[in-house]
């Protein structure tokens, strides 16, 4: 039996691993914490797979996933539930406790130090006791029960500190970065397959309430009614490898900035996420095929690459105070990196 379970659980971490590139210290986390009966609070920049992950765990497991976006107006109850009042009936009119998303068996509390401590706080008993108390009534929690936590480390605004009681009710806390070169392809060439597998499965024409008015006779025959078929052409344009080396070189010199120039190295903060190289490789594909083009050239990334990017650098104190704008950052790196 133990071989059995050792087996299911190799094969586990296989196909997480195919679902998270780059990112193994998140996957063996998560799988420890499963294990050991405890919970993970993962600290990293944005777009490094930490919501994908637990998804991809709750995918595999089979089991609901709840997701919780902390705010500063979150309320004790939207986690944990509340009494609500039911009038008339069978039973009479009397108080039934509707249970929160922490009843889920994973849960997801993403930026969790967004939350002020008296919404955070709702969570210790939970956690630890795998019970929460409404009203006076102690209500058991659904076994297995892991919570993952998100929490940002250069967004500061509008956070608040995790006391130091909940924090020890985390088995493990784990500090993630951003994946390798060669995984940074790997992850852009995933999510280019996702996206045709939804293609592929998307009806052909546009989609949404059946009640809903019938369009303008001036929007027969509109562009809206060719977009799935827009959409295929665009995720079929040919990306050739070094396209695609280009694209992750960018991005990685973003994260990298000294080895474009010392000043620019002064000038970025922090880089861009991997979203930036899944951006960059769907809209220079959308601007060749808008150009009638069947393939993506280095002019196609060009073009994008400052609507794409500018975002996502968090320039420092010092470039701003310079004046420095962001579109000039861009216009650095494109000129410091080389085209195929």
């Amino acid at each position: 039996m133990s071989q059995d379970a050792k087996a299911a659980f190799a094969q586990l971490r296989e196909r997480l691993g195919e679902a998270v590139i780059g990112q193994p210290a998140v996957i063996e986390a998560l799988l420890m914490a499963l294990l050991a009966d405890g919970h993970v609070l993962l600290e990293g920049l944005p777009g490094l797979a930490k919501t994908r992950a637990i998804k991809a765990l709750g995918r595999e497991l089979r089991a609901p996933l709840a997701r919780i976006q902390f705010t500063p107006d979150l309320l004790p109850s939207d986690l944990v539930g509340a009494e609500v009042y039911h009038q008339g009936g069978p039973e009479g009119s009397r108080f039934v406790f509707q249970p929160g998303p922490v009843f889920a068996p994973l849960v997801l509390a993403d930026e969790i130090n967004r939350a002020p401590a008296k919404v955070q706080s709702a969570l210790l008993e939970a956690m630890e006791e795998r019970q929460v108390t409404v009203a006076g009534q102690t209500h058991r929690l659904p076994q297995p029960f892991l919570v993952m936590a998100t929490q940002n480390p250069i967004e500061q605004e509008g956070t608040y500190p995790l006391p130091e009681a909940q924090t020890d009710r985390f088995l493990m806390k784990v500090v993630i970065g951003y994946a390798g070169r060669e995984a940074e392809g790997d992850i852009m060439r995933l999510v280019r397959a996702e996206e045709g597998a939804k293609l592929a499965a998307a009806p052909a024409g546009p989609t949404g309430p059946t009640s809903s008015p019938a369009p303008a006779p001036q929007a027969q025959g509109s562009a809206l009614d060719h977009l799935a078929q827009a959409r295929r052409g665009v995720h079929a344009m040919h990306v050739a490898e070094a396209i695609e080396r280009y694209i992750v070189d960018l991005v990685q010199a973003t994260r990298e900035p000294a080895s474009v120039g010392e000043d620019v190295g002064r000038w970025i903060e922090v880089g861009a996420s991997p979203r930036g190289t899944i951006a960059l490789d769907r809209c220079a594909r959308a601007h060749a095929w808008l150009q009638g083009r069947d393939f993506v050239g280095p002019d196609n990334v060009r073009a994008v690459a400052h609507a794409c990017l500018r975002h996502r650098l968090l320039l420092s104190h010092e470039a701003l105070a310079a004046g420095v704008q962001a579109d000039q950052v861009v216009d650095r790196l494109l000129a410091a990196v080389a085209a195929p």
